[in-house]
């Protein structure tokens, strides 16, 4: 909006710290933010209430705010029929949760924007995502009317769904019951379900829009690797490599966008999320130990690159998102015309056109181009009786130039919430890269951002959600910050940061963990009572926080010798174990921790004051089901260190199993066999 327009209106959401809320700041809306205030207003002059959820980067937000919430005649029929509250998902997931369940109880489709219909004690009645503005129009007064005449029926309607979403995860998926640990025949028959839904053509499933869904290829890569599959292992390195390759990753920046429009991983959907790059960078950095290929190599490189350029906070925390659009136009910032790409390759130009599929016309739409690879690089290289150097050399000449060029455009929005649980994803991501390549890159930045979630988003010893805010992060924040901390020490052997997630782990277990249902909710007992206290169970695009949990108590529980954990994590697991059976895609990471749980973890100890400067074999290569802790003088903490003592000349290795060791050794290459053997 003009100047003059944010002139004329300013609603609540000017006192918000939230970018997505701001941007609705000076909507003629008359918008409440998330509380009691806007509640009270609702029963006091009876009217339901209109919920609006988003986030500040989400495309079809600013479309439906542009061509709704920004008109004057739609927003005065608004403020006359309800009271309106907008939310930020990211700021308040567990209420986004709550109605996004709802929608989909509904029989209707879920996602963002999210717009629910409310009674004034919270209840929902209908709902639905975007709608263009005479849609929106004729709900509004469908739903006034609805109201007015009809309201016993429609509130009758919003408590049966409103228990619906207050049934608990064990009685509605059947997870009471302490279930199986899953065998091979299992994994093998999860495999052959995926495998029907592979695309040949294009990697991943068979589907449109494309997700990258990490979780879902890193089980793939250890079940592969655990039972020498090698179909499992060809599909999975062939969709990272088709998305390696596609334009849903930056070829000229680094990073990936959130999920492609199409089936072939092209066209993106252009806004890029943290947490996918977090998540992206262990994935690609755990093919890169199994694979040593050099593509994967320049991704995490690559996406390392755009965190540190883009996304870096000056306190070592990462941002949260940069939005789809720049200049009111989704993607501008990214695409590229035939005559912009001519004059930055010149003499290289038919190469670059080549290599990146640049079109006359265009590969999307009003003739603009969305870089891709259509072939492998020494396939083409041979094409253009080039080296392959000489190709990558040229190519590299053209993405510098271009990333100065770009870098004159009007840029996305940064949405600069620093959110704990995407951080955690992400410092776990640099650690995996780390270990992969021992590339300083990734080790100064992880460091750096080790610091900043120990020493700015830990309060009193409570972990916090945002950044400056005061409101205690949610399971999924303590999950994957508990895990970044874990991979941290297996990373830099820093005894601190294990000691946190230990503590961490017990602030969960207390204010989260349901001791009837075996899992842990979502918010924690001092969060605010809303309708519903829900779980995290199904994997979706970050996984479960519970899936998360359970890998981390398992972990925990042999590195500190805690029965507890281990049986709290295997109890998790086998309560799910039924459900991943059913549907392997949306309990991946739960196939992922139960297939380690179903295994002995080899227990890796190095010992010695040349311990920290031999472990590096280890990090580097791929054993996904171990535990591997090192020190440098002799300790008894944590306990798996205790009674162990270099019996050699600067380094001793003990691998041990259920509390019992193997005879000790003393040079890498025995190490490393007894390993690959065990996983």
């Amino acid at each position: 909006m003009t100047s003059q327009e944010n002139a004329k209106h300013t609603n609540r959401l000017i006192d918000a710290t939230s970018p997505y809320l701001l941007q609705h700041a000076h909507n003629p809306v008359d918008w409440y933010p998330w509380g009691d205030e806007a509640f009270a207003k609702a029963k006091e002059e009876n009217k339901p209430v209109l919920l609006s959820i988003g986030y500040s980067s989400c495309h079809w937000c600013h479309v439906m705010a542009h061509e709704s919430f920004e008109n004057e005649e739609i927003a005065a029929l608004m403020n006359e029929k309800f009271i309106n509250i907008k939310l930020d998902r990211e700021e308040r997931p567990d209420i986004d949760n709550i109605y996004m369940e709802a929608v989909q109880a509904m029989g209707l489709n879920g996602g963002w924007p999210l717009n629910v219909f409310l009674t004034p004690d919270q209840k929902p009645f209908y709902g639905g995502t975007y709608f263009p503005p005479e849609q929106w129009t004729k709900l509004i007064n469908a739903v006034d009317e609805a109201y007015t005449n009809n309201y016993d029926k429609l509130y009758e309607s919003a408590s049966k769904f409103a228990a619906s979403i207050q049934q608990s995860e064990s009685e509605k998926y059947g997870l009471s019951e302490v279930g199986k640990e899953l065998e091979k025949a299992d994994f093998d028959s999860l495999y052959d379900q995926l495998a029907k839904r592979f695309d040949s053509e294009w990697g991943g499933l068979k589907k449109a829009p494309k997700f990258p869904m990490p979780a879902l290829w890193n089980m793939l890569l250890t079940y592969s690797h655990a039972y020498d599959h090698q179909e499992a292992q060809s599909h999975l390195l062939f969709t990272l490599n088709k998305i390696a390759d596609g334009g849903i990753y930056d070829h000229i920046g680094g990073g990936f966008s959130r999920y492609s429009v199409d089936g072939e991983w092209h066209v993106p959907h252009f806004e890029k999320m943290l947490y996918d790059n977090g998540q992206l960078l262990s994935l690609y950095a755990q093919a890169y130990k199994l694979t040593k290929d050099e593509r994967y190599l320049e991704v995490i490189k690559g996406t390392t690159n755009w965190i540190s350029r883009e996304m870096l906070d000056e306190t070592g925390g990462f941002y949260s998102a940069l939005d789809a659009d720049s200049e009111g136009e989704e993607g501008k910032f990214y695409v590229w015309t035939f005559d912009e790409v001519k004059a930055l390759a010149g003499d290289d130009f038919s190469v670059i056109a080549e290599y990146f599929d640049i079109q006359q016309n265009g590969n999307w739409e009003h003739g603009k181009n969305v870089l891709r690879r259509l072939e492998r690089h020494q396939d083409l290289a041979n094409e253009l009786n080039l080296s392959s150097a000489d190709l990558q050399q040229k190519v590299t000449d053209f993405t510098a130039k271009a990333l100065e060029e770009r870098a004159k455009r009007v840029r996305p929005g940064l949405d600069s919430k620093i959110i704990s649980g995407w951080n955690g994803l992400t410092l776990s991501g640099l650690c995996d890269s780390y270990q992969a390549t021992q590339d300083p890159l990734f080790a100064d930045l992880a460091k750096k951002n080790a610091a900043f979630l120990k020493n700015e988003m830990i309060e009193n010893g409570r972990l916090l959600r945002i950044h400056g805010q005061s409101t205690q992060g949610y399971m999924e924040d303590y999950a994957a910050v508990i895990q970044a901390f874990t991979d941290y020490y297996e990373t830099f052997f820093d005894v601190s940061y294990l000691d946190l997630a230990r503590d961490l782990t017990n602030q969960t277990l207390e204010q989260f963990f349901d001791e009837k249902e075996h899992l842990f909710y979502f918010t924690g007992d001092q969060a605010e009572n809303l309708i519903a206290r829900k779980k995290e169970v199904f994997d979706n695009v970050i996984p479960a926080s519970n899936s998360i949990m359970a890998k981390n108590l398992y972990r925990l529980g042999l590195m500190y010798d805690n029965d507890e954990y281990k049986k709290t994590a295997l109890g998790m697991v086998l309560r799910v174990n039924k459900l991943i059976k059913q549907e392997a895609e949306y309990l991946s990471n739960w196939a992922a921790v139960s297939l380690m749980a179903s295994e002995d973890t080899p227990e890796v100890i190095l010992v010695g004051a040349k311990a920290l400067n031999r472990v590096s074999a280890l990090q580097s290569t791929y054993l996904p089901n171990k535990i591997l802790m090192a020190t440098e003088q002799q300790t008894d903490h944590p306990p798996l260190l205790e009674h162990k003592s270099d019996l050699g000349d600067g380094v001793t290795y003990f691998i041990c199993y259920n509390k019992v060791c193997k005879q000790p050794l003393f040079e890498i290459e025995p190490v490393l066999s007894q390993l690959q053997s065990s996983n």
